[in-house]
C-alpha cells in the first residue's frame, strides 16, 4: 500500500470557535469548514500551555509541558531533544519540509525537518543589536529576506505601525502577494513542484496569522467592516480594575478600554482568519491539480487561542478559552482516509497538541518512541488535561475536561471553576456554589496530583501552595 503524504497546517493563535462550522455567528470560514465537513473533527482541543514556544514544544516532541519543559515562554533556550516530530516521520521514509513558523532555538534549528523555509514573524529577540547575524531575523528569517529583495532594504511588516503583539488593526499596505500569508502558501505549493515524487512527504505549512498583527489585506476587511459583530463575552464575575489600569496601553493585555478598537480588533482578527482560510484553499486546490488530495491526509491545528477582549483579555497565557480552546480535525483524500480508517465525524475525544506525533505515527505505522505523553487521538482519549502558564502575578494552573474547567492562580490562590457544557462562554463562576463543592474537591486533587513531583513546590501533595515562584521553564529544558 502506498504510504499517504502529509500535509500538516498549523495557524497561530486561532480560537477553537472561530470556525463557521463551529457554530460562529460572524467568521467566515468555507475552506476549512469544507475539509471538516469532509474529516474528523475534535471540538474538545486544547492547548496545555498557551503560547508559541510551549506549545510548539509539544507539538514538535509529543510531550507533556512538565516533561519537555517549557512552561512559559522564554526565547534563547535550545533545543535539544532525541525524538522529534519530523525527525520521527522521516525515519518512515518521507520527505519532510516546513514552511513557516518554527519559533525554536537556535533559529535555523532543522528539528528533524529535511528543510525548512522560515517566516517566525516579528520576534524581539532575534532583532536586539547584539544579535548575531546568522541570528537575526533580518538576515536568517527566508520571508523578511524575501521581502527585502521584493521591495527595498528599508522595507518591513513593522511598517504598518501595528506591533506584533498589539490590538490596533490595519489592512496591508502592500500587494496582497506578499503578505506573509501568501508566502507560506506559495512556498508549500512551490514545494509541491519540487518534491522528489518517488517518496511520500510531510509538509508543515505553518502560518503567523491570525496572530497580530491584525493587518489583512483591505478585501477581507472590507468582509466584515459594517458588520454587526458580537461582543466579547463578559461574566458576572470580571474585575474591571486591570482594564482601568492597562487599557490604554497599546499592546496591553487586557485590550483596549474603547469599545470601538475592540470592534476594530475583532474586524482585523476576522479578517486575518478568512484570509488565511482563502489562502489554505488556494493550497488545497494545488494538491487536487497535482494529483495528490486523493492520497494526501491533512491535520489543521493552532498553537494556542486568542481572548480578543473576552472577560478584559487580550492575547494568551490565561485559562480562559479563548486562550485555550483550538481548533483540530483530521481531512484529507478519500482513499487515504479510508485507509487509515477514518470516516467523516465528529469526535468528543479530549485532545492536546502533544497528540499530533503519535496520532500521525500511527497513521503511518511508525514506531511511537517510548517516553511520548501523547495519544493516538482517533484511538484514544483522556478524562482531563492539565494545563499551565508562568505569567507572573496572573501564573495559572487548570484541570479542563469535556464538561468543566477548575483554575488555580499560583501567586494569589484564586480558584474559578465553571461548567462548560452549560456556560462555554465562562459567564458564570461557581466556585462558590456548594452544589459543586464535590466535584471542585475532585479536580482540586487531580491538580495536586500533576503537581506533586514538581520543582518549583506547588503542592506538599495534600494541598496547593500559593505564593510559589513560577518558572518559564523547567531545568529539563536547559540541558
Amino acid at each position: 500500500m502506498q504510504k499517504p503524504n502529509i500535509v500538516f497546517i498549523m495557524t497561530d493563535q486561532m480560537r477553537g470557535d472561530c470556525l463557521g462550522i463551529a457554530g460562529h455567528k460572524d467568521v467566515k470560514t468555507p475552506y476549512l469548514d469544507s475539509l471538516i465537513s469532509n474529516g474528523v473533527y475534535f471540538p474538545n482541543a486544547y492547548s496545555s500551555c498557551p503560547s508559541c514556544i510551549a506549545a510548539r514544544a509539544a507539538i514538535h516532541t509529543g510531550l507533556s509541558q512538565k516533561n519537555h519543559g517549557r512552561v512559559g515562554y522564554m526565547d534563547g533556550l535550545p533545543w535539544n531533544y532525541e525524538h522529534t516530530l519530523a525527525g520521527e516521520i522521516s525515519k518512515a521514509g518521507y520527505y519532510t519540509q516546513c514552511v513557516g513558523k518554527m519559533h525554536v532555538h537556535p533559529l535555523r534549528n532543522l528539528l528533524g525537518f529535511n528543510n525548512i523555509e522560515l517566516h517566525d514573524g516579528y520576534l524581539h529577540y532575534y532583532r536586539r543589536p547584539d544579535t548575531k547575524s546568522n541570528e537575526n531575523q533580518k538576515i536568517a528569517d527566508d520571508y523578511f529576506y524575501y521581502l527585502k529583495q521584493q521591495k527595498g532594504i528599508q522595507y518591513d511588516v513593522t511598517d504598518t505601525g501595528i506591533d506584533c503583539n498589539s490590538y490596533i488593526s490595519r489592512p496591508w499596505m502592500y500587494e496582497e502577494e506578499l503578505h506573509p500569508t501568501n508566502w507560506v502558501t506559495t512556498r508549500s505549493i512551490d514545494f509541491l513542484r519540487r518534491r522528489d515524487p518517488r517518496k511520500p512527504f510531510f509538509l508543515m505549512s505553518s502560518y503567523l496569522r491570525p496572530h497580530p498583527p491584525f493587518d489583512a489585506p483591505q478585501y477581507y476587511f472590507d468582509m466584515y467592516s459594517n458588520m454587526k459583530l458580537e461582543e466579547p463575552s463578559i461574566g458576572d464575575w470580571e474585575d474591571c480594575q486591570r482594564l482601568q489600569k492597562y487599557g490604554r496601553i497599546f499592546n496591553s493585555n487586557t485590550g483596549p478600554i474603547d469599545k470601538e478598537l475592540i470592534r476594530q480588533a475583532q474586524i482585523g482578527y476576522y479578517a486575518c482568519i478568512t484570509h488565511l482560510d482563502h489562502q489554505i484553499g488556494r493550497l488545497v486546490q494545488a494538491l487536487i491539480e497535482e494529483q495528490l488530495y486523493d492520497n494526501t491526509i491533512i491535520l489543521f491545528t493552532s498553537d494556542h487561542g486568542e481572548e480578543l477582549c473576552d472577560h478584559h483579555t487580550f492575547r494568551k497565557s490565561l485559562p480562559t478559552q479563548g486562550s485555550i480552546h483550538i481548533p483540530f480535525f483530521i481531512s484529507g483524500g478519500e482513499t487515504a482516509l479510508k485507509n487509515i480508517g477514518l470516516t467523516p465525524s465528529v469526535k468528543n475525544n479530549l485532545f492536546e497538541l502533544r497528540d499530533i506525533m503519535p496520532t500521525i505515527l500511527n497513521m503511518i505505522n511508525q514506531e511511537i518512541p517510548e517516553d511520548i505523553d501523547g495519544i493516538d487521538i482517533t484511538k484514544q482519549d483522556r478524562e482531563y488535561i492539565h494545563g499551565e502558564h508562568s505569567y507572573g502575578d496572573l501564573s495559572n494552573h487548570f484541570i479542563v475536561t469535556k464538561n468543566d474547567k477548575f483554575i488555580w492562580y499560583s501567586q494569589s490562590g484564586k480558584e474559578q471553576y465553571f461548567v462548560l457544557e452549560d456556560d462555554p462562554k465562562e459567564k458564570h463562576d461557581k466556585i462558590n456554589d456548594p452544589q459543586y463543592a464535590q466535584r471542585i474537591e475532585y479536580l482540586r486533587n487531580l491538580l495536586i496530583y500533576e503537581l506533586k513531583d514538581r520543582e518549583e513546590g506547588y503542592t506538599d501533595g495534600e494541598k496547593l501552595i500559593v505564593g510559589i515562584t513560577p518558572k518559564h521553564s523547567l531545568e529539563k529544558s536547559k540541558l
